[in-house]
């Protein structure tokens, strides 16, 4: 464990983050970042072998309903609504030349 992240790390991790800190506050990234680390590689001494791996904490299942179609063809009745149609579609003014 100690991990440790040199000022140069940290000088980096500013620029990919753009970000300028002063120097009390990238001391206190840094201290935390280390933490970080030391609780990661904590984490990583555990024994997960007989865990099963989850996408979620809770059991999901699919919510979905199934895709019905429930108005059927109505295209005479749309098209009774359109002001000029053609060839069982609404006809519109040319916009692109």
């Amino acid at each position: 464990m100690a991990n440790t992240i040199s000022s140069e790390t940290m000088d980096y991790v500013g620029i990919l983050a753009k970000l300028e800190l002063s120097l009390e506050e990238k001391e206190a990234a840094r201290k935390d970042m280390e933490r970080m680390l030391d609780y990661i590689d904590q984490l990583n001494e555990l024994d997960t072998s007989q865990t099963e791996p989850l996408s979620h904490v809770f059991p999901v299942n699919n919510v979905f309903r199934e895709d019905v179609v429930t108005n059927g063809d109505e295209r005479e009745k749309i098209l009774k609504n359109a002001p000029e149609q053609k060839d069982g579609a609404f006809k519109v003014p040319k916009t692109v030349e």
